[in-house]
């Protein structure tokens, strides 16, 4: 292997970011500057990397004498794995560049930037691995290091509660991972992933393998009701991590599935494939609905990844179905659909947790219901949130809009199915993201509007600056990737070719930067961006002019509009909850159990009214609470057995190796 190989200098990235972070634990308090820069310049040339490699179309690979001994630790870079590795290192590069000025106001670096590099190190190495040893040694000490920048500020209860589900969410993670790798390495264990390409699964085996890899990668990317741990997380840890989990390590994961799923399992059944699509489907509705119901900013936002998350899964399950059923030009386009919306996903959150971090700085708040009116303090900030916002609700001609476009557009490719289950999930799943779609815009509306617009709910709102200009780099270069993603996909869904076609066998038609985006050919329906941005230009050219021809200009007086109420009192502009008010009683009941209180005095009664309201999570309260509970019942029986007398605890030992023996005895 040529030392210049792409493998071998994604390998030598890695080495600097984890040299990066050992230099930081030092002396974490005066390197801010340096971890934070170093990590950007790094990121910067794995980004390079992964797009040289990308291009190139050839696979790199090397093998070093690590790992298990006589196996090695093996190293890959193809189509796929360069795609993830290019996301993996601009959120990186990012996110550094937004830590350079927003990690000053870090209380404890020290908790922070030791694990930040490593992070990224850690994310990279899950990327590169081919052999089932490398995955998960890289994938858990991925999970520990976002862990340590969850509980960073451990002195809060809510980051430790955070910490702790994080935690046990990721162990079952890695071991529905570790069972799956298992039954693909089945008795020869051989753990390569050549070795497991040419050993093939079918049956009862490679339903087992889905399941397993679906609950695995499924609970580090947010698949209900995996989620659980994603929006306590999120907001506990620092806007520029928050951004590398949701826009980025949650894309590890997708990665983890479609490595499995697609190249390492084989041909899945079909039937496998509407498992997929329909918790996709789910997913997606139900982090729309569990956003719309959030008051705090960052948590809206991690639920909004639950809900982004639904739809590459939705894109993926289709793309199983139909190319379990050899329709490849179909395949090609439902997978390429899920691959730009893990890049536009990845820009846009990103973007996101930067406006949200801003804010925070900037007021010391993340409940909306405290902050308005910050587009005149901060319009800077305003308005890359206000294009992050468009993108994630997938208004033209922006990324998120061309993603989903094409998702929808492999569901109407769906009456090709011949199977009748498909034929009528595929839609079905398709009106969920349409509905999920259209309850995101309504809750962007929401976001914006209570944190930016009206006037400042609290002094704190009042008194807020603009961010510093490290953090409005990052924020606009996002906003610059999310609008030349969208006004040229073409360029990006031609680079993701040579992925989609190891994948599926096929790929999109050609577009490139000025061609009609096709689906599957020139005869099918087509989105031209520029078309639609000159539309847009023109349109509004067009209402300016119009004003300015027709408007009086002379100068007229009048009341300002008080939305009804005769007092200026920012305590009556819409809240959060008002807003929501209409969609929870129409969809929010299920997703959660919700219990509303209103207490009117009687006429004459000069007592306030009082209007409680209560949300209780279906999910947690259903499925996690019972197990918390049992856990701390038996924790509770069983606390005796640590002050027992060192016979007792010898005593315990031989009768659990006799039992242990017995069993085995028996099975042989």
């Amino acid at each position: 292997m040529p030392m210049n190989s792409p493998v071998i200098d994604a390998l030598l990235c890695v080495g600097a970011l984890l040299g990066v972070g050992a230099i930081a634990a030092f002396n974490a308090r005066k390197a801010l500057t340096f971890v934070y820069g170093a990590s950007a310049i790094v990121c910067a040339a794995g980004l390079a990397i992964a797009v040289a490699a990308l291009a190139a179309e050839a696979p790199s690979t090397v093998t070093l004498p690590l790992g298990l001994p006589w196996i090695g630790a093996h190293f890959r870079i193809d189509a796929l794995s360069a795609v993830f590795l290019a996301v993996v290192n601009l959120g990186g590069l990012a996110s550094s560049v937004f830590a350079l000025g927003y990690g000053r106001h870090e209380s404890a670096p020290q908790r922070i930037l030791p694990f930040y590099a490593a992070f990224l190190a850690a994310m990279n190495l899950v990327v590169l691995a081919d052999d089932a040893f490398s995955f998960l040694l890289s994938w858990e000490f991925m999970s520990l290091m976002s862990w340590a920048l969850v509980v960073g500020h451990d002195r809060a209860a809510d980051n430790l509660r955070a910490g702790y589900v994080y935690i046990v969410m990721a162990g079952i993670g890695t071991l529905a991972l570790l069972l799956a790798f298992g039954v693909m390495a089945g008795s020869s264990g051989h753990y390569a992933f050549d070795s497991m390409r040419a050993h093939g699964l079918d049956g009862a085996a490679a339903m087992a393998v889905l399941l397993l890899v679906l609950i695995g990668a499924g609970s580090k990317a947010g698949i209900f009701p995996l989620h659980a741990w994603l929006p306590l997380a999120h907001p506990a840890a620092p806007s520029q991590v928050s951004a590398l989990m949701s826009g980025v390590m949650t894309k590890v994961a997708v990665y983890a599935f479609i490595r499995i799923a697609f190249d390492l399992l084989g041909p899945v059944d079909w039937r496998l494939s509407m498992v997929v699509i329909a918790a996709g489907g789910i997913t997606a509705l139900l982090g729309v609905l569990y956003a719309l119901m959030q008051h705090d900013l960052k948590r809206l936002l991690a639920y909004h990844t639950v809900e982004n998350i639904g739809i590459i899964f939705a894109g993926l399950g289709l793309a199983l179905a139909f190319r379990a059923d050899g329709l490849a030009a179909a395949a090609a386009l439902a997978a390429t659909a899920a691959l730009f919306h893990v890049f536009n996903h990845s820009l846009f959150k990103s973007l996101l947790f930067f406006g949200a971090g801003a804010v925070q700085v900037s007021t010391g708040e993340r409940d909306m219901d405290r902050l308005g009116g910050l587009i005149h303090v901060m319009p800077a900030t305003a308005l890359t949130f206000l294009i992050g916002a468009a993108a994630i609700s997938a208004l033209p001609p922006l990324n998120g809009f061309a993603s989903e476009w094409m998702t929808f557009q492999a569901v109407f490719l769906s009456p090709d199915l011949p199977q009748w289950g498909l034929r009528f999930l595929a839609p079905a799943t398709g009106a969920l993201l349409a509905l999920a779609a259209a309850l995101a815009a309504a809750c962007f509306v929401k976001a914006f509007g209570i944190t930016f617009l009206g006037r400042a709910r609290s002094h704190e709102a009042a008194s807020a600056q603009e961010t510093d200009k490290a953090s409005l780099a990052a924020m606009f270069g996002l906003a610059a990737g999310c609008a030349i993603a969208g006004i040229f996909p073409g360029v990006f869904t031609d680079l993701l070719a040579p992925a989609t076609q190891l994948l599926t066998g096929g790929r999109m038609p050609a577009a490139g930067p000025l061609l009609p985006l096709a689906p599957v050919a020139a005869s099918h329906n087509t989105y031209g961006a520029l078309a639609v941005m000159a539309l847009l230009v023109l349109a509004g050219a067009a209402t300016v002019l119009v004003v300015r021809l027709v408007a009086s200009r002379a100068t007229r007086l009048g009341a300002a509009w008080d939305c009804g109420f005769p007092d200026a009192s920012p305590a009556t502009q819409y809240t959060a909850g008002s807003f929501a008010q209409p969609i929870r009683r129409t969809f929010a009941t299920i997703a959660y159990r919700v219990r509303e209180t209103v207490v009117m005095p009687e006429p004459g009664d000069t007592a306030a009214a009082r209007f409680s309201l209560q949300l209780h999570d279906r999910a947690w309260e259903a499925l996690y609470l019972p197990v918390a509970k049992a856990v701390g019942f038996a924790a509770d029986r069983l606390n005796f057995l640590q002050f027992l007398t060192i016979r007792r605890y010898l005593g315990i030992v031989f009768l659990t190796l006799v039992l242990l023996l017995t069993v085995l005895a028996l099975w042989a």
